[in-house]
């Protein structure tokens, strides 16, 4: 057996060895095969942020408001009802002396109405509770999601007293007025049925809705597009007794059903033979709204499944600035990504040459950063969204990643030469140590950052870290075994 043969037979025995590679070929698999995306071009299966992709951005602000109290003789809820029955709008206790009123005021105007109950107010901040802005995160989320939106970033943006004031929402690949109409949207749903002319009268709200199917042909095998949805017992039986009352049973093309979210018509149709017939008879808990034929009508449904599922927010909502990237810009940025990457790799490259002029210590390096970065991807994949903050992150890993390999070759090697296994072995240790102790500070800076919601801040903080954390666990020790089979050659100390 050659040299050459039995060095890259100590390589790819190594456990730690195996263990990178079986997470560069899942990686590869993550980002082309699982599903296939070769036809998406480079970026196969990535998460690419409205930066890299185009898209949209919406910051809207909440018309309601945080105050603190001092009362002697009230409780929380007592004062909650008190200002609740005051000002005709829904008061939420947030803690011991702070409530939330869901109706904006100022905050002299809020003074006021708190000393016509006999109670102090303390402090006063616009904005939301802690667990009333995360009910509006998680409605949004269900709200772009329905409608198939993958690379979308909600953050809220709160202050140090945890008071919400704002919320971001950041759609890859949507048009700023597709971007405003769906966040802005109240999602107060309610359905009316046509009684005269153009009179409606109210047959039930959206919160009788439990549950909806996503937009379907039906019946199997047709063209026509639909959304399903159930009713409770009590909405079934309203929904009953509005169509028999006002004859939409008997004379279905003339009293349409209308669904309404914040006053607007998002559909009109009028019931079908087959469901006219079971009313008669009883209640109808499963329904379906058609919407058509072809594209428009899919787009349509999809819409409506949106309205059906998404409720209300608890809080009325102001949209507080927008933006967009289009997607030429985006596209720009993607390849200005790139190529700065590739500029990366190849200066870290021409400096470590240049320390060590020995291609085999220089290509395991850029080979095991390279790696690295291959690693790193297939976990963004699934975990985080690719914005331009991020693919800072990446190239910040390049470099970091070279830093401590140089500190491994460093530490194993004494003028020039490999030293026996024993001694490589306990250098190894003491740079792997020296390594461990510098992620850890890398790490608990980072932390911060990635825990606060700073969009993209938030980004780089978790790229960071994640390629702290793969280096440390898996690329570094990996380094160490290959670097030392392939020197291993060189006369020992």
């Amino acid at each position: 057996m050659s040299d050459e043969e039995s060095t890259f037979k100590k390589i790819f025995k190594d456990w730690r060895v195996m263990v990178m590679m079986a997470l560069i070929i899942f990686s590869l698999l993550s980002i082309y095969v699982i599903p296939p995306a070769f036809d998406k071009g480079i970026e196969g299966n990535l998460q690419l942020g409205l930066d890299l992709q185009g898209g949209s951005w919406i910051q809207i602000s909440f018309q309601s408001e945080v105050a603190r109290f001092s009362s002697d003789n009230m409780s929380a809820s007592e004062v909650a009802e008190a200002l609740s029955n005051e000002i005709g709008a829904d008061v939420i206790v947030v803690s011991n002396d702070q409530v939330e009123i869901r109706k904006y005021y100022t905050e002299e105007e809020l003074r006021q109405i708190f000393n016509d109950i006999g109670v102090k107010m303390v402090s006063y901040e616009q904005g939301v509770s802690k667990d009333t802005a995360e009910d509006i995160k998680r409605i949004l989320e269900d709200k772009v999601n329905n409608l198939g939106t993958q690379d979308a970033k909600i953050n809220t943006l709160s202050g140090i007293n945890d008071v919400t004031s704002y919320i971001r929402v950041e759609l890859a690949g949507t048009d700023i007025n597709t971007a405003q109409d769906l966040v802005s949207s109240q999602g107060k749903f309610e359905i009316r049925i046509i009684t005269e002319g153009n009179k409606t009268e109210h047959v039930l709200y959206g919160d009788s809705v439990t549950s909806v199917s996503t937009p379907s042909q039906s019946p199997a095998g047709s063209q026509n597009w639909g959304v399903g949805f159930t009713l409770d017992e009590v909405g079934a039986e309203a929904f009953r007794e509005a169509a028999i009352k006002y004859g939409a049973v008997d004379d279905p093309k003339n009293h349409n059903l209308v669904m309404l979210l914040d006053g607007n018509v998002v559909y009109s149709a009028p019931l079908s033979d087959t469901l006219a017939n079971k009313l008669m008879s009883g209640t109808v808990r499963d329904l379906s709204a058609s919407t058509g034929t072809g594209e428009d009508a899919l787009e349509e449904a999809q819409l409506l499944e949106i309205h059906l599922r998404a409720g209300a927010l608890p809080v009325d909502v102001s949209i507080a600035g927008s933006g967009s990237v289009p997607a030429e810009l985006g596209e720009y940025f993607k390849i200005v990504c790139i190529v700065a990457a590739i500029l990366a790799l190849i200066a870290v490259g021409i400096t470590i040459y240049f320390r060590y002029r020995e291609p085999s210590i220089v290509l395991p390096m850029m080979l095991t950063n390279v790696s690295e970065i291959i690693i790193l991807l297939g976990i963004a994949r699934y975990i985080q969204q690719l914005d331009l903050a991020s693919i800072a992150g990446l190239i910040a890993v390049i470099g970091t990643g070279i830093d401590q390999l140089v500190v491994i070759t460093d530490e194993v090697l004494h003028e020039g030469k490999v030293p026996s296994p024993n001694v490589y072995l306990k250098r190894f240790k003491r740079a792997l140590g020296i390594i461990t102790v510098s992620a850890c500070t890398t790490i608990f800076a980072m932390l911060p950052l990635a825990m606060m919601d700073l969009s993209t801040l938030k980004g780089f903080a978790i790229i960071t870290i994640l390629g702290v954390l793969v280096g440390v666990i898996i690329t570094r020790p990996a380094y160490g075994k290959i670097i030392m089979a392939i020197l291993s050659k060189k006369p020992s100390k």
